[in-house]
């Protein structure tokens, strides 16, 4: 199945069938491409995961909202989400580097929008989410080379010589994916790439992160209840920390550094690196330790001796709306085509939501010819684009929040927290969650809370489908293919 093999003639038609659906290759095995592969595998669609790594290590806290909560449910697997999660009803701190309060923004808006926030370690949804890909339907240790599009179909190559053939790429394969870059490529060839996209990420800040291994109550107290104690602190120079309680006695942190006070070159004093694997850098930890954490008498030097070395990770905190997310059989979602600051904590929200809408258009293809394959796509980008675009500018304004160090951002500061009246506040908590995505073919889950939440437009073949009899053997899936 993963042997080499000739390519095949693009010119091959399929053999004709009662409703074709894609052959989807979806590139990157991180959130948003196994939240995809669940809703595709529950809507009977083929598909298989190509992952670059050897094994994916997540790292870091994590936190996901109301605004993907409904389509959890109905793949059933809120209920083990919860199981690794603390709600964040206690608020979430913001503290000056004395660990003075400077404002507690209330998050317990379970009343409003039906739901808390959660908050987690990311490998412990990660892994439910891979617990729920069949291990067949995913392939480590596949790096993507490049990519082909023909008019009746799309192969990937990958650099253990291996190519795969299939009706759609979806590139979920991170802020530098290969997706992108070999889809832009041809668009730039073609002189149709926008010169926005051309334009490298932004890079803002530099983070170091980690996870505890389970710490002492005693010692650490408030690590043991059963609500989630969020702290952000800000520093007094260049620097801004935070650490999270999660299951387990842990801790879940982080340091910031704004790369705009730094005078050096950033590429001199850094690597870039995506999320795992990259070791912490000494003259950093060294700067940082002193720093109080409001868990007790310790500080983040504390927490990085609690954290094992391959549990922290050195990472650019990066930024860009991309305009291009289609062109003809590639589409891309997530961290490939809009990359968040985590401030928001909004990352894995717009992915899931990303999987979500494509996963429904890909269910209402008529065919899987040229023209039903690049409709449905930009379909897919003109739904997404407007409410990532505003989730993106939501994430800029709460880093300059928690974040910036500047004089002006500290004045923002001071007038949001302390001048806002708190019905606007709250108002800007819940902001974005009426959007609530659900998986067209599945049975809806109702709504929740009392905010308006956006209506959804109903499937017609999923209402055509439900309408058959009950016992109806469904046709085979097509088979994956390896050429």
């Amino acid at each position: 199945m993963t042997t080499d093999a000739p390519t095949p003639n693009p010119s091959q038609p399929s053999p004709p069938t009662e409703r074709e659906n894609p052959l989807v290759l979806i590139v990157g095995a991180g959130v948003a491409g196994l939240f995809l592969a669940i809703l595709l595998e529950q809507a009977g669609i083929p598909y298989q995961v190509f992952e670059r790594a050897k094994e994916v290590k997540p790292l870091a806290v994590m936190s996901l909202n109301a605004g993907v909560f409904p389509v959890i449910e109905q793949l059933h697997l809120y209920e083990e989400l919860l199981k690794v999660s603390l709600r964040s009803g206690g608020g979430f701190k913001i503290y000056k580097s004395d660990l003075s309060l400077i404002y507690n923004l209330k998050t317990d808006i379970q009343h409003v929008v039906g739901y808390n926030h959660v908050v987690f370690a990311r490998p412990e949804f990660y892994d439910l989410l891979l617990s729920r890909v069949p291990t067949e339907k995913i392939q480590f240790n596949k790096k993507l080379t490049s990519m082909e599009q023909h008019d009746n179909s799309a192969i990937i190559h990958c650099a253990d010589g291996t190519s795969y053939k299939g009706d759609i790429v979806v590139g979920a394969d991170g802020a530098y994916s290969g997706v992108r870059q070999a889809m832009y490529k041809s668009l730039a060839e073609e002189g149709k790439l926008p010169s926005s996209d051309a334009v490298q990420l932004n890079k803002g800040f530099i983070c170091m992160v980690g996870t505890t291994r389970p710490l002492d109550p005693a010692r650490y107290p408030g690590i043991d209840d059963t609500i989630a104690n969020c702290n952000q602190i800000i520093g007094d120079n260049k620097y801004c920390w935070s650490a999270f309680s999660v299951p387990g006695n842990r801790i879940c942190w982080n340091v910031i550094l704004q790369l705009a006070t730094v005078e050096e070159s950033v590429d001199d004093k850094f690597k870039n690196a995506e999320w795992g694997g990259d070791s912490s850098d000494p003259m950093i930890s060294a700067e940082i330790r002193g720093f109080l954490i409001p868990f007790g008498n310790n500080t983040l030097g504390d927490l990085i001796d609690a954290t094992p070395q391959d549990n922290i990770s050195k990472v650019f905190l990066e930024d860009k709306l991309f305009e291009t997310w289609n062109h003809g059989r590639a589409v891309l979602i997530g961290d490939a085509c809009h990359k968040l600051l985590p401030s928001a904590g909004l990352g894995a929200v717009t992915s899931i939501q990303d999987a979500v809408v494509l996963a429904n258009s890909l269910y209402e293809l008529k065919g899987v010819s040229i023209s039903d394959i690049s409709t449905a796509l930009a379909e897919y980008k003109a739904e997404r684009y407007i409410r990532v675009k505003a989730q993106y500018e939501a994430s800029k304004m709460d880093a300059r929040l928690i974040y910036g160090q500047s004089f002006m951002e500290r004045v923002l500061r001071t007038m949001v927290f302390n001048w806002l009246p708190e019905s606007v506040k709250l108002k800007g908590s819940v902001k974005g969650l009426d959007f609530r995505p659900q998986a067209s073919f599945l049975p809806q889950v109702p709504v929740r809370g009392t905010a308006p939440v956006l209506p959804q437009k109903p499937s017609l073949r999923y209402q055509a489908e439900q309408a058959k009899l009950k016992g109806e053997e469904q046709a085979p899936a097509a088979e994956f293919v390896t050429v």
